[in-house]
């Protein structure tokens, strides 16, 4: 498979969990502010960190849904970013979070080959804890740049960390899945 095949199979995984998730809670997330997401995002990065470290696990659950949990709430930070954070969850239909989650994952789809060209496949020397490591970086960036209320002097904003931390968490899928 391609790089690109296998990066739309691992997003697909990642969309099946979020609709069915969707489902059983609806959209809940949507009263969820930036830094709680930044926070999800660190809780997922830091038990994936703590499970490659001490190579056992207390919890029945392994790393693969941990780096989909990045996927998802990466994604929906992005939409948080776009829409604001709701008083409610009822505002935001499953047919409309579902489309937008479609196009954010392809433009983390669309990011990726951009960058995959010009970094010419180097994610694929990398070890999986590199990526957990890169995510937990971005994740203290972003954290860095809320407390400077988004304003950067040459930085990317948190929406350019989030779909990096996605598109490390898609690699990661990646590369611990057999194909």
């Amino acid at each position: 498979m391609t790089t690109e095949e296998q990066f739309r199979t691992v997003l697909q995984e990642c969309r099946e969990v979020f609709a069915k998730k969707l489902h059983d809670y609806g959209a809940a997330w949507r009263i969820l502010r930036i830094p709680s997401l930044t926070d999800q995002l660190y809780i997922k990065a830091n038990r994936i960190r703590s499970l490659e470290l001490k190579r056992e696990a207390h919890v029945d659950e392994g790393i693969r849904p941990e780096f989909i949990g990045i996927v998802n709430y990466a994604i929906i930070g992005l939409i948080q970013l776009e829409h604001g954070f709701a008083e409610k969850p009822d505002d935001m239909t499953v047919k409309q979070a579902m489309a937008e989650y479609d196009r954010l994952s392809e433009q983390a789809l669309q990011l990726m080959l951009r960058k995959n060209h010009d970094y010419d496949e180097a994610w694929r020397g990398m070890r999986v804890s590199s990526y957990t490591d890169l995510i937990l970086q971005k994740i203290f960036r972003t954290k860095q740049i809320e407390e400077l209320d988004g304003v950067t002097l040459v930085s990317e904003g948190i929406d350019a960390n989030y779909m990096d931390m996605m598109n490390y968490a898609v690699f990661g899928l990646i590369k611990l899945t057999d194909w």
